[in-house]
């Protein structure tokens, strides 16, 4: 730490502070205290001036160094505790007591004549740009913030922390008085002491007040906690570390606190010291979930603005502080959903995703649940609007998906899939695996085009597969289509429920197993035995020969719904390239004598 520097940065914020307070401040003695100032004196930094203490040029050229050269605030990623508000709304975006907490820091680091600001981006992106004209600040988008823990958005903003005294802030930090200044005199992280147990980061320092371990979970102890400050030596010095670990195997759940904790703990004489700088209680926070926000803000007790929340109240005649344990589900690959709890009972709320309008008839969903609703073999569902999509449903305490590497679970989502089939239950509506391999195409080529090289001459594969089929015999009944592991669930008392029917429509029934051959990445000889396991007999050539079809049909679909999906914004990695392989794989399959 720069004792001058510190004292000279609290006389340039205030000419009269007093000997005592500077005591204070700096947590050293009055008699230190005395002593730097006489130095300061002697030195030619300071000088009186009437009851006031003012920096002379000296003083000023001096503190120069320790000026601050802008803020970097990480606001790229999802923010998944705070669902549903964070569907819709980036969690620094979020207002508490009527502004937004990335605004508040904003202003505050204006306040202190820090305008040089970075953002860097990644989830709900284009909601920053308003900043861009409102406060002049820079946005950098992070492409992996997805993938990624935040050691990535420190790696896209490399270039604005590097050789530079930064400020490190996440967009999602509220402070109650401003803590930023013009000059800072050393490396710290902001900390607030807890009491008893913690899964916080625990910070062990010395007497000069530098960090010398850090350990996950503690008791009694000083804790990370809000902004962080790198003075050019440490960006320096750390940053090339950072950028090492960036790019190795493993690290992609990492924070960037992680590549710090991993030196501190091996005692890197090469990296400066790094300070805990302690704040008061109601400071700083860090707000974990929606129930912290409401406890701190009463606007989101009753009134959060967020649809899901209102509907939520509505359906349940509640008000909304009575919604409890809200928490983000797996992200589908349609739809938006998450889980809470209404008199100590566990719900799904699901919200449909982006371009599912176009995609998937909420009608003739709702007529797939009410045809099969006599069977209990569906979810309970509590409210769903055939208009918007939402639904909300029980959600099974102690269940689990079915595991598609399990033949004996496999084995009965089968035998639940074959006594659905041989209900012969009838519906207004199809699944017209033709007709929508030719509204896929229509919506790809109107969003972007088709961008695999060879898809001409796939597609005319599929026509021979399609005509094919049509030459042979079939019989059509209600199909659920969306026939994924995932969306059998084996409940606490084993039983096994088929949940969402969003693609549900009359069709062969073979083609159940196909899609949930393909879905879970079955080879041919897994796709043979599952078939075999649904007849619960060795299946005819005319059965296997359409089996192959239905997947090789179905892996073109579902590429398409990819390219589509990925043409809007949304992309699902190599899962197109998966089922595109099915299409051209299983077309050989199929054509087999």
């Amino acid at each position: 730490m720069n004792k001058y520097a510190y004292l000279l940065r609290e006389i340039f914020e205030c000419n009269t502070i007093t000997q005592r307070e500077l005591a204070q401040k700096m947590s050293l003695s009055l008699g230190s205290v005395n002593t730097l100032i006489k130095e300061a004196l002697t030195l030619g930094y300071i000088k009186k001036c009437d009851n006031m203490t003012v920096l002379t040029s000296s003083g000023l050229d001096y503190l120069d160094t320790f000026k601050v050269d802008r803020a970097i605030i990480m606001a790229a990623g999802f923010g998944s505790r705070f669902v549903p508000l964070t569907f819709e709304t980036p969690k620094g975006l979020l207002e508490v007591f009527g502004e937004r907490m990335i605004e508040r820091q904003i202003k505050q680091l204006h306040d202190v004549g820090i305008y040089d600001i970075v953002i860097v981006v990644g989830y709900l992106k284009e909601h920053f740009d308003y900043l861009i004209d409102k406060y002049n600040v820079k946005l950098v988008y992070n492409p992996v913030y997805s993938c990624k823990n935040n050691i990535s958005t420190l790696h896209y903003a490399a270039e604005y922390i590097k050789d530079s005294n930064v400020y490190i802030l996440s967009s999602d930090n509220w402070m109650r008085e401003n803590m930023y200044h013009r000059y800072e005199p050393y490396s710290w992280y902001s900390s607030i002491y807890m009491e008893g147990n913690t899964n916080e980061w625990v910070l062990k320092f010395n007497k000069k007040r530098e960090i010398t371990d850090i350990m996950v979970g503690g008791k009694d102890a000083y804790v990370m906690y809000g902004p962080v400050y790198f003075s050019k030596d440490f960006s320096n010095a750390f940053m090339p570390i950072l950028e090492k670990a960036f790019f190795t195997p493993g690290s992609d759940d990492w924070y960037w606190e992680n590549v710090l904790m991993n030196e501190i703990k091996a005692k890197n004489n090469d990296l400066p010291a790094i300070h805990i700088n302690p704040q008061p209680d109601n400071q700083v926070y860090e707000f974990e979930n929606l129930e912290e926000l409401r406890a701190f803000d009463d606007r989101y007790k009753e009134n959060s603005g967020n649809v899901a929340l209102e509907l939520i109240a509505k359906v349940f005649d509640i008000p909304q502080s009575h919604i409890k344990g809200l928490r983000t589900l797996k992200a589908g690959m349609t739809n938006k959903s998450f889980l809470f709890e209404v008199d100590n009972q566990s719900y799904i709320c699901r919200i449909p995703g982006k371009g599912t309008d176009v995609l998937i008839d909420r009608k003739h969903e709702y007529d797939s649940y009410m045809a099969v609703k006599d069977l209990h073999i569906t979810e309970k569902i509590i409210y769903f609007d055939r208009e918007s999509g939402y639904k909300i449903s029980k959600f099974y305490d102690g269940s689990r998906n079915a595991d598609p590497e399990n033949k004996e679970e496999m084995g009965r989502c089968m035998e639940l899939l074959k006594s659905l089939h041989d209900k012969n239950i009838k519906v207004d509506h199809s699944f017209d695996i033709a007709e929508r391999i030719e509204y896929y195409t229509k919506l790809c080529n109107e969003s972007g085009g088709i961008s695999f090289e060879d898809v001409s001459f796939v597609q005319k594969n599929m026509k021979i597969l399609l005509d094919m089929l049509d030459q042979m015999k079939s019989h059509k009944c209600l199909c659920h289509i969306d026939s994924v592991a995932d969306n059998f669930i084996i409940t606490s008392d084993n039983r096994i429920k088929l949940i969402d029917w969003e693609y549900a429509g009359m069709a062969e029934p073979i083609i159940d197993v196909a899609m949930c051959s393909i879905y879970s990445y079955y080879n041919k000889d897994e796709a043979n035995a599952l078939l075999e396991s649904y007849l619960q007999r060795r299946p005819t050539d005319l059965e296997y020969k359409k089996l192959y079809a239905y997947m090789a049909l179905s892996g073109y679909l579902w590429s398409l719904w990819t390219v589509y999906k990925s043409n809007i914004g949304e992309e699902f990695g190599e899962y197109s390239l998966k089922m595109y392989r099915y299409a051209k794989d299983f077309f050989v399959e199929a054509m087999r004598d």
